[in-house]
């Protein structure tokens, strides 16, 4: 999947976790934050490959990026799996425990927005056409449906017309239909 689609489903599973889910009241920087995070680990996954757009966002990014992405052993390898997951996990925690001393808001709710973020963009790429590596270090990529042949090609036409108009689709449906509910959360921000 492109960056674009990564950001739209991150953005759509974070809705969709703020619409069904009691979230205790929040600040708006934690909001605000936490939206960020969501963005960022949407995109995380890609820190392997040079050209990833996360890089391009960064000052001097392009450079990092062609540094750090061999050290993943290639696109879609451990950063696509769950172990690489976790260890992107435990690093967001800590780097969110570093900054807690300097920016305020709910860190606990920053990293689940990050984590979620993560997961949408694994989840995303087990349709397209080439999988992913779920179970690294095991060398077997997953894919849904298993036929490789009828998975999205990243960028093609089925992702430009259908997947990212649908998750903007569902973002609507989910916002419209929970309506009174995001007002409400919006208006109890501290």
């Amino acid at each position: 999947m492109t960056g674009r689609t990564h950001d739209m489903a991150a953005f759509t599973a974070l809705s969709y976790i703020l619409v069904s889910t009691p979230l205790p009241p929040v600040s708006l920087a934690t909001v605000l934050v936490s939206f960020t995070a969501n963005m960022i680990g949407g995109l995380t996954p890609d820190i392997d490959q040079p050209t990833a757009r996360l890089w391009h966002e960064l000052p001097a990014g392009s450079i990092i990026g062609k540094i750090v992405a061999p050290l993943f052993g290639g696109h879609r390898f451990i950063s696509h799996s769950l172990l690489g997951m976790f260890i992107a996990g435990v690093l967001a925690k800590l780097l969110l425990q570093a900054m807690s001393t300097v920016l305020l808001v709910d860190m606990h709710i920053v990293w689940w927005a990050f984590m979620v973020g993560f997961i949408s963009h694994l989840f995303m790429d087990l349709f397209t056409h080439e999988g992913i590596p779920l179970f690294f270090p095991i060398p077997i990529k997953i894919g849904i449906p298993p036929l490789s042949l009828l998975r999205i090609k990243t960028g093609g036409i089925i992702e430009k017309a259908f997947v990212f108009p649908g998750l903007i689709l569902m973002c609507v449906y989910l916002y419209y239909i929970h309506y009174h509910f995001v007002l409400e959360f919006f208006r109890h921000l501290k």
